[in-house]
This record gives structure tokens, C-alpha cells and sequence, in this order.
């Protein structure tokens, strides 16, 4: 299952960099609120998920979108993520204990391979709607399908 896991967590590092790289390219994008608050939604989840997962041994720094005042602090946000996230996936093993995810009443107990799967399609969803949005804009969006990056060779994030 790890092995899993890690492509999966691999692919949505290819993919978060491909869809950077497209904004980056067409400022107009990173200018649009809807792409903006969701690039921030995804990359906070994510570090949510990389909290709720590991060891917790300070509380979760609940950012506010108001602390990313530059798209490159953000963007910084983000690879950092996942490259913490990535990382957190090769080391984690099985991952059947169990962990409860604070924001549901009561908590919900789940595995952490659950949570790492609940992760991954989280960030999936929204990146679709970000890809939407850029369409909507004008542009065409990347394609980040996991099945291309599996053809393309499973590459690596390419950021800049």
C-alpha cells in the first residue's frame, strides 16, 4: 500500500507544479480571487493533513490567506507542503493506525492511509476546478491526469 501511496503523493506533486507553472505563466490567473483562495484552500489542507498525520508534537499554524502576501510566499507554501508530504509518505510504512481528525464533531477515526487518500483527493478536486477557472480565463490548462504522468515516465516537480 505504501507504494501506492507514494505515487499518488508523487503525482499530486507533479501535477500542484504543473498547474503553478501554468499561473505563473499567465498572471491574470494568480490575480483571480476564486484561483487564489482555492491554491491557498488546497496547500493549507495539505499541511493539515501533513499535522493531523504525524506526530503533532506542537498545534496546527491555521494560516489566513492574509499571511501570504506575495504569490511567491505562497507558492513557497506549497512546495514546502509537499515536499513534507512526500517525504512523510515514503517513511510511514502500512499505515493503518488510526488518528482522529479534529474539525469533525465528534472526531473522526480513521487510518492514516485513509487520511493520506482523503489528502490527495481533496487537492485533486480543487485543482480541477482550478483548471476550470483558468479555462474560463482564456487559457488551457495543463494536463495533469494521473495516467499522462504515468506515460510521460512518472516525472519529478518541475517548479520553475
Amino acid at each position: 500500500m505504501s507504494i501506492y501511496l507514494e505515487e499518488l503523493y508523487l503525482h499530486q506533486e507533479w501535477a500542484d507544479a504543473e498547474h503553478w507553472r501554468a499561473f505563473e505563466a499567465f498572471p491574470q490567473a494568480l490575480d483571480d480571487k476564486a484561483i487564489r483562495e482555492r491554491l491557498f484552500h488546497i496547500h493549507l489542507v495539505q499541511h493539515a493533513f501533513l499535522w493531523i498525520t504525524g506526530p503533532r508534537t506542537s498545534g496546527f499554524d491555521l494560516k489566513k490567506i492574509e499571511d501570504f502576501p506575495t504569490t511567491s510566499s505562497l507558492r513557497d507554501y506549497a512546495k514546502n507542503g509537499l515536499v513534507e508530504l512526500r517525504e512523510f509518505v515514503q517513511r510511514v510504512g502500512p499505515a493503518e493506525d488510526l488518528i482522529d481528525v479534529p474539525w469533525f464533531q465528534p472526531p473522526a477515526r480513521i487510518s492514516i492511509r485513509h487520511a493520506l487518500m482523503q489528502a490527495a483527493m481533496h487537492s485533486h478536486y480543487h485543482r480541477g476546478q482550478n483548471a476550470t477557472r483558468l479555462r474560463e480565463l482564456g487559457r488551457v490548462p495543463p494536463t495533469t491526469d494521473f495516467i499522462v504522468w504515468l506515460h510521460k515516465g512518472q516525472p519529478s516537480a518541475i517548479w520553475d
